[in-house]
């Protein structure tokens, strides 16, 4: 496997930035095998989905960045799941956590949004996870489309769990606008959900502006062993390397 650019601000002022996509199942299984996946990774930026909601939530969610050499940015119970952490030279501009309306019988899904400094660029980040029923998803993928132009910034990155392949509605929805990262610069794995389907539900998009160096699941990458992957959570995590211009 070709290695994944490192993080690096560039003449000019331009900086690669690395973004991982993770739905961690709410912590609930092996947490040293977490901690050693996205340590390994090496993120600039983490956008988790199923982050703790309940019980001492935000302990949780500070515990987790403190071990994985992160800080705690925004989301988690405030967003429904949805979370934001990020490396020491992120500089945190401004968050939000927001909700989608609700459904009756299911489970109300969010938001977790910051815009964020990193080196010499500027860019949102959206956490996001849609919902189980097809019809609401596609909904939801124009309210995640709604939700990127709002943050006023020409730069965004977007990673979630979006429950569906890339040929279902609602990820070609998003697909149509923003830039599916694996599918622009293919890298390391492709199926992200560890049961039967074994489909490609989890990714990370970008804006146009940015340049996409590499996305995929981290298979192979120094540190990251199968069994970690596998004992961490039901899901495989996506990791790109982004190119941001200067702002």
């Amino acid at each position: 496997m070709d290695d994944l650019p490192g993080s690096a601000t560039e003449p000019g002022g331009s900086a690669v930035i690395r973004v991982l996509s993770y739905n961690i199942r709410s912590l609930r299984d092996d947490r040293a095998a977490l901690v050693r996946v996205i340590r390994a990774c090496a993120p600039d930026l983490v956008l988790i989905q199923e982050a703790p909601r309940f019980f001492r939530w935000r302990k949780a969610a500070v515990r987790l960045a403190e071990a994985t050499g992160l800080v705690y940015v925004t989301g988690g119970a405030t967003a429904t799941g949805p979370m934001i952490l990020a490396g020491l030279r992120a500089h945190v501009e401004r968050t939000e956590d927001s909700l989608m309306p609700p459904s009756p019988g299911l489970h109300r899904r969010g938001f977790a949004t910051a815009v964020l400094r990193i080196g010499g660029a500027r860019l949102a980040a959206v956490s996001t996870h849609l919902s189980l029923s097809p019809a609401e998803r596609f909904l939801q993928a124009g309210l995640v489309l709604d939700k990127v132009a709002a943050t006023g910034e020409p730069h965004v990155v977007l990673g979630g769990d979006f429950n569906e392949p890339p040929d279902r509605p609602g990820f070609a929805r998003i697909a149509a606008t923003l830039q599916d990262g694996h599918a622009v610069k293919p890298w390391g794995g492709d199926v992200t959900n560890t049961r039967p389907p074994f489909q490609r539900i989890d990714a990370v998009f970008s804006t146009p502006s940015i340049e996409v160096l590499g996305c995929g699941v981290p298979l192979g990458l120094p540190g990251v062993s199968d069994a970690d992957l596998h004992a961490a959570t039901d899901h495989l995590p996506v990791l790109a390397a982004l190119r941001v211009p200067a702002s």
